[in-house]
């Protein structure tokens, strides 16, 4: 068992550079509550509406959401966990471990930076609660800036206050998410009900059967059609795949590595269903009926402003959910991005660095580009991300039986792997040719992606380690 190692000015142990003793580790139940919590969020409410700006149908949205998420907690169980209960380390250890300091610098500055910017867009979405409050203009559709001053005030003060939560580690993070993901959760299926509710009255439809709601879905709210002006259209192969890899950089690209570390098995992984199947399954319908709605009063009105949108249907219970929801998703996120600057600088206070990241996603959350954007964005960072969880997996499961040395950059103390960053770049460089080029979408780029990475992976540590280091027998 590893001794108590942390800092008097620390509050807690993250266990950083070190493997999670036993006595750290977590039950199921932190792991359900964790993943209700960050995935049953402020953002589906941006998310939600964007399916039906893109123009889905009831069949694409519904039949995609189910087998997309499904994808994504096999991803979870049977690629991250089984890593995470073995070598109990954070993501950025390990790498360093397996590429060398120099290069997993490199990495965890555009990690943070990525997940700077994801926490700053769930920043956004609690703000546009205090917004219907306090009554100060909001952004649109199509803002890329602040455009107000309430606004700014609103988002560097919430943005304030989870960068504290989260700075206090993961325990504090899980405890928050275990109280507030029960009554989210109920909140989030009011939204959908009662929007369903008002949708009928609006439509002067009387529904007398289950036939009767599935008509109304697929005339008046997941219609098919044209999507909105600025927008590109969406079919289920979109929502299967969104659904799958929007969290493409935590499960595949191997950054819940940081959470499931804590996991006492690796079938906890399971765990992620409560998220994506309460959060990117129930809270992403309910938000797109109220999107849907508010567009069938509103024609001209295509603002995406979880605020307006919850208090329209649940009033001050749905301002609150936005402002809960938004913070239980920001905070583990803030704690992933405070670990990668942690890892630049092990010497600094982890608090100190952490809450630092905190605000610094919360100035990213007054620019409303990155939220208005969220689908493009979270496929964005995947993709830039996934290329490292292929070297992960290849170098802990395929490279003993391929007889190629693992923790190749601690076993031969150089700081610069050149055989994973070169898997990184030139697949992300393919997969850059193959949307530039609109051989591919961005949606769809990052599957063949990781098998590249992963080949190349495999074929430059064979010219590498050839050169410099004798196989491992």
């Amino acid at each position: 068992m590893a001794t108590d190692t942390t800092p008097q000015n620390e509050p807690v142990n993250e266990y950083e550079r070190e493997p999670v003793p036993a006595s750290a580790l977590l039950g199921f139940k932190s792991f359900i509550g964790q993943y209700a919590g960050e995935h049953t969020a402020g953002t589906e409410l941006m998310l939600g509406p964007l399916f039906v700006a893109r123009g889905v149908s009831a069949v694409d949205l519904l039949a995609g959401l189910f087998l997309g998420n499904l994808l994504a907690v096999l991803s979870w169980t049977l690629f991250t966990a089984p890593i995470a209960t073995r070598a109990r380390l954070t993501l950025y250890y390990q790498l360093e471990k397996i590429c060398g300091k120099n290069l997993v610098t490199l990495y965890n500055l555009a990690n943070g930076i990525m997940f700077c910017f994801l926490a700053g867009s769930m920043v956004t979405v609690s703000a546009t609660a205090l917004g219907v409050w306090f009554k100060f203009p909001m952004p649109g559709l199509q803002d890329m800036l602040p455009n107000s001053l309430g606004w700014i005030v609103a988002v560097l003060v919430v943005g304030a206050l989870i960068a504290w939560v989260a700075a206090y580690g993961y325990n504090l993070v899980a405890k928050i998410a275990n109280y507030a993901a029960p009554w989210m959760v109920l909140v989030f299926i009011a939204f959908g009900l009662v929007g369903l509710k008002d949708f009928l009255s609006a439509t002067n439809t009387h529904a007398s059967s289950a036939g009767d709601l599935w008509q109304l879905c697929q005339t008046a709210i997941w219609k098919g059609g044209d999507p909105l002006p600025g927008q590109t259209k969406f079919t289920f192969w979109h929502v299967l795949f969104f659904a799958w890899f929007c969290n493409m950089a935590m499960h595949i690209g191997m950054s819940d590595l940081s959470v499931f570390r804590y996991a006492k098995k690796s079938w906890y992984g399971i765990a992620t269903a409560s998220g994506m199947y309460l959060g990117h399954f129930i809270a992403w319908i309910a938000a797109s009926i109220l999107y849907a709605l508010q567009l069938h009063r509103t024609p001209g009105n295509t603002d995406v402003l979880p605020g307006p949108l919850a208090g329209s249907a649940c009033g001050i219970a749905g301002l609150i959910c936005v402002i809960v929801a938004g913070w239980t998703t920001a905070n583990p996120t803030i704690y992933r991005a405070g670990l990668a600057f942690q890892a630049i600088l092990p010497k600094a206070s982890r608090f100190k660095v952490t809450f630092a990241t905190g605000m610094i996603a919360a100035v990213a959350g007054m620019f409303p580009a990155i939220a208005m954007k969220l689908l493009d964005f979270v496929a964005l960072y995947g993709l830039i991300l996934m290329p490292m969880g292929a070297v992960i997996f290849v170098d802990f499961w395929l490279f003993r039986r391929l007889r190629l040395r693992s923790y190749y950059a601690e076993a031969s103390g150089d700081a610069f792997n050149w055989a994973a960053a070169g898997a990184w770049i030139i697949s992300l460089g393919v997969c850059t040719w193959l949307v530039v080029t609109g051989k591919t979408e961005l949606f769809f780029v990052s599957l063949p992606g990781w098998f590249i990475a992963a080949a190349l992976y495999i074929v430059l540590s064979k010219l590498y380690q050839k050169r410099q280091y004798a196989p491992q027998s």
